[in-house]
């Protein structure tokens, strides 16, 4: 009769004790859901300083987002503190970051000049950013694609979309124009960047670098990051607009790229079939 009780209180104890771990989530888990949030407020303040007419800031902080967007998922991988719940608010993020802030800026400068049709122009680039987020999203859980291809993404990234978008206005801070005076062109533009967010178009991605580097690569690549920096915040828009124009370019070559190798695929798919069907052949004889 006495150890009833005593099998009572065990229980209640690890009861307590799981109750207690599941309660606390680590640090580690934590801080890539802070950038990603800090992310967040640097795009909507972006907004706040378009309706202000401050656009070149708005620009900048709709880079500083990209930039925190980019770091929260490596902190993540390198803290191993990825979580379900961090991947939903990175790509909630990505949305507000890249496909709301960049139209709405877009139409505060130039596009409302144009009333309805503005709107509806920066309305379906909104719309299809969600659409290719959630491509991706549904990408990321297929099983059956090759492995050469994780270098390759599926129409223009949603980075890339928002700052393909911004370049008129980097050019308007050259001083090659004005934000009303583009807005015929950007009636235009803008439709060609909403398509290739959901076009088929495969473009290079940064998975193709890898994770690895060779050791005698460290000390040049590293200089040759801290000049970019140096030279963006110095020549920022210059420098944005030789990045944008190269991806741009960059993308005949990956569709070129990305045929050779599918075409590889399928002459090395079938003739593994033809091989497997040729043993199974002479197995049966």
């Amino acid at each position: 009769m006495s150890k009833q009780p005593l099998k009572t209180s065990v229980k209640r104890k690890k009861h307590r004790q799981r109750r207690i771990k599941f309660n606390r989530v680590p640090i580690r888990v934590l801080i890539p859901n802070i950038i990603t949030l800090l992310a967040v407020g640097s795009g909507l303040t972006a907004i706040r300083l378009g309706f202000d007419g401050r656009f070149e800031l708005a620009v900048a902080a709709v880079i500083l987002a990209t930039v925190l967007d980019a770091l929260d998922g490596q902190v993540a991988r390198l803290l191993k503190g990825t979580s379900k719940f961090g991947a939903e608010l990175d790509s909630l993020a990505d949305f507000v970051n890249f496909g709301v802030v960049p139209g709405v800026l877009i139409y505060l400068w130039s596009l409302h000049v144009l009333n309805n049709l503005g709107w509806i122009t920066i309305l379906a680039f909104a719309l299809c950013m969600a659409m290719r987020l959630a491509r991706f999203n549904v990408a990321l859980e297929d099983p059956d694609k090759p492995a050469w291809t994780a270098g390759y993404f599926s129409g223009i990234p949603a980075p890339a979309g928002a700052g393909l978008l911004l370049l008129p206005m980097y050019l308007s801070f050259l001083g090659f124009f004005e934000g009303p005076d583009a807005a015929k062109f950007l009636v235009f533009y803008t439709p060609l960047v909403t398509i290739m967010l959901v076009s088929p178009v495969p473009t290079f991605s940064s998975k193709l670098i890898g994770n690895h580097i060779p050791r005698d690569m460290v000390l040049p690549i590293m200089v040759m990051i801290v000049l970019f920096a140096a030279v963006l915040v110095s020549y920022p828009w210059y420098v944005l607009t030789f990045v944008a124009l190269a991806y741009i370019v960059s993308i005949p070559f990956s569709m070129k790229r990305y045929g050779e190798l599918m075409k590889q695929h399928r002459l090395e798919t079938g003739a593994g079939g033809e091989t497997g069907e040729a043993d199974k052949k002479a197995d049966s004889s």
